[in-house]
């Protein structure tokens, strides 16, 4: 590696589908720009968000733990568990790097910087539009931030959210850095999350396209079926969308990520115009998925594959040696990896308490003990918070997955490898008791190693399931359909 500090350009996309790039992609999906970045880059193929949920996710990247650690199994306020020292961007100032972000954070309360120096956010956006005086202002077709039902945007692409992003990180690039030291810039857009609102010509680019249609297991009815998975379909009317509805959802959902990645070209543009592209760094990645129908669900939260199974790139600088382009690392990994590695990258030594591991020497094969297992939970909402300790604890070596529902309880075994829809529940089965064993006994046994409370007299929790109908569920459906208007003072618009 050269002595020479390489500017770092961190992209995050907010509930992308890990199926949505390289191989895992349709074919028809077009993404050139990311498909550039696998091309000279390494893809790891079993990335995971650990809590599929936006602040769990940003917290790990923020600080290199991991959500056990951190203990944000929620969307709840940063500030409760971050200030401004031990972040990643100051941990990459101490290194001599200027540090910007610049899209959505989740941060709150939304303008606490956690160490950043500069910081632009999607409030910004939302001001500058109201501010124009414009005749047209974007989202105000009425769709909820939580709902899938597709609408065109009320603004054209080149006043979208998106292409604000973008724009905003082209100027930093070209104009608002100090060119006398390296930067390290966290592009973050706020899509494909809903609402579903592409402009032209991504709203209609793929509606003629052969769309897969949802998975949907086995085990979605009956005793298999988690309550809380279904309380979440319920709660939401993500069951009772049309199937039409889900189609076009899709489609746009794809079009979506179409316009970030034409978006992206923008980025390695400005990067090219300052002859910075083939000595960047560059990481993408997402937060978490999006379940789009799968299940007859939508949304993220649970550890299915559309939900926690993230698409991660990290493409080294030309000049670097063992740069191991175009290759796949299938090893578990998650957002907590992403701070020792830009830590090592910026030359500077990671803290000794994070929960993440350095993906550059993962991938040159040069990580001493790579990690074999990945942990996953999620935190239960209101009122649940109150009587079940958690949603379900999971853990999954990239080929086999194991999650525990305490309420009921349930419980889910699938082999990945040869079920990667996880249509089959093999829990249940003798001949994979073994297994299940194996993977249940390293889930407590790394329970009980940190005295988790999560256990209860060293075993999985178990609790009563909640009485309540269908009709009940639905009755908070406006509470979860996330509806906002561009007025919102919290950082979740989208």
């Amino acid at each position: 590696m050269p002595p020479a500090k390489p500017n770092i350009l961190l992209i995050t996309t907010d509930q992308q589908r890990f199926d949505t790039i390289g191989v895992a992609k349709p074919p028809f999906l077009r993404t050139p720009h990311i498909d550039l970045l696998g091309y000279q880059g390494v893809q790891f193929t079993r990335a995971y968000a650990d809590c599929p949920l936006c602040v769990p996710a940003r917290v790990g990247i923020m600080t290199g733990t991991q959500v056990f650690t951190h203990g944000v199994a929620n969307n709840d306020q940063t500030s409760n568990v971050m200030g401004r020292e031990g972040t990643l961007p100051t941990y990459l100032r101490a290194c001599g790097y200027q540090t910007a972000a610049i899209g959505k954070m989740h941060f709150g309360p939304q303008r606490v910087r956690h160490g950043f120096e500069e910081m632009l956010l999607p409030d910004d956006y939302y001001r500058a539009m109201r501010h124009s005086g414009g005749a047209r202002q974007p989202m105000h077709h009425g769709i909820g931030q939580n709902e899938l039902y597709p609408t065109l945007a009320t603004v054209p692409e080149s006043l979208t959210l998106t292409s604000w992003i973008a724009e905003q990180c082209v100027e930093y690039i070209l104009v608002r850095r100090d060119p006398t030291l390296p930067f390290f810039l966290w592009c973050s857009f706020a899509k494909p999350h809903p609402p579903l609102d592409a402009p032209e010509p991504y709203y209609s680019m793929y509606q003629n396209s052969p769309i897969p249609a949802p998975a949907v297991g086995a085990w979605r009815e009956g005793e298999d079926c988690p309550i809380s998975f279904d309380r979440q379909a319920q709660r939401r009317a993500f069951d009772s969308i049309p199937e039409e509805a889900i189609h076009a959802a899709r489609a746009v959902y794809y079009g979506l990520i179409t316009q970030i990645d034409n978006v992206i070209g923008r980025l390695i543009s400005a990067l090219e115009d300052c002859g910075l592209f083939n000595d960047t760094f560059i990481m993408f990645a997402s937060d978490h998925g999006e379940m789009l129908g799968d299940h007859r669900n939508g949304a993220k939260t649970f550890f299915y594959e559309p939900s926690s199974h993230v698409p991660f790139i990290l493409r080294m600088p030309q000049s670097w040696d063992n740069r191991r382009h175009g290759t796949i690392v299938d090893a578990p990994i998650t957002h907590a990896d992403i701070l020792p590695t830009l830590v090592s990258v910026a030359g500077g030594e990671p803290p000794s308490d994070t929960d993440g591991q350095d993906l550059v020497a993962l991938a040159q094969g040069e990580l001493e003990h790579p990690r074999r297992y990945l942990e996953g939970m999620s935190g239960p909402r209101w009122p649940q918070a109150e009587r079940i300790p958690c949603v379900y604890l999971a853990i999954t070596d990239g080929q086999w997955k194991y999650i525990w529902y305490p309420e009921g309880p349930t419980e889910h075994l699938f082999n990945l490898a040869d079920d990667p829809a996880e249509l089959h529940n093999l829990a249940h089965e003798s001949r994979y008791a073994a297994k299940k064993q194996e993977l249940q006994g390293e889930l407590i046994a790394r329970h009980r190693e940190r005295e988790s409370v999560y256990l209860e007299e060293g075993k999985l929790p178990v609790r009563e399931p909640q009485v309540e109908t269908t009709a009940d569920r639905r009755n908070t459906a406006t509470n979860h359909a996330g509806f906002r208007t561009e007025y919102s003072d919290a950082d979740v618009r989208h």
